[in-house]
C-alpha cells in the first residue's frame, strides 16, 4: 500500500515564509526610502541657508 504523504501543512507553511519575507523587505524599502527623503529634505535645506 503505497500512499502518498500529505504534505499541505509544509506547502502552507513555505509560501507563509516566502511571502513574509517579501512583505518584510518591501516595508524595508519603504522604510529607508522614507528616512532617505526626509535626509535629503534636511540637506537641501541646509544648502540653501548657506
Amino acid at each position: 500500500m503505497n500512499t502518498t504523504l500529505n504534505t499541505v501543512n509544509y506547502f502552507i507553511a513555505g509560501y507563509v515564509v516566502i511571502f513574509g519575507s517579501i512583505i518584510g523587505y518591501v516595508i524595508s524599502l519603504l522604510i529607508r526610502w522614507k528616512n532617505l527623503k526626509q535626509e535629503e529634505e534636511i540637506l537641501t535645506d541646509s544648502t540653501d541657508l548657506n
